[in-house]
């Protein structure tokens, strides 16, 4: 659903993943018809990103226990 959303909305992604500022500075990116391809780039990158956070986060607490 997010890379959907990355896709589209690249924005919005940002604030999804908790990261506010990144996501005013993508959407004053995105307001310009050339910004529109870099900023859905740089949101399908963070997302990804994101999600290896996740997973290793996840494989820290595994391992912890």
């Amino acid at each position: 659903m997010r890379l959907l959303i990355a896709l589209l909305l690249p924005w919005l992604t940002f604030f999804t993943i908790g990261r506010p500022v990144s996501g005013v500075i993508c959407l004053l990116l995105q307001i310009t018809l050339l910004g529109w391809l870099p900023a859905t780039i740089w949101a399908v990158y963070a997302l990804s990103q994101y999600k290896t956070d996740q997973k290793i986060k996840h494989l820290q607490r595994q391992l912890s226990r």
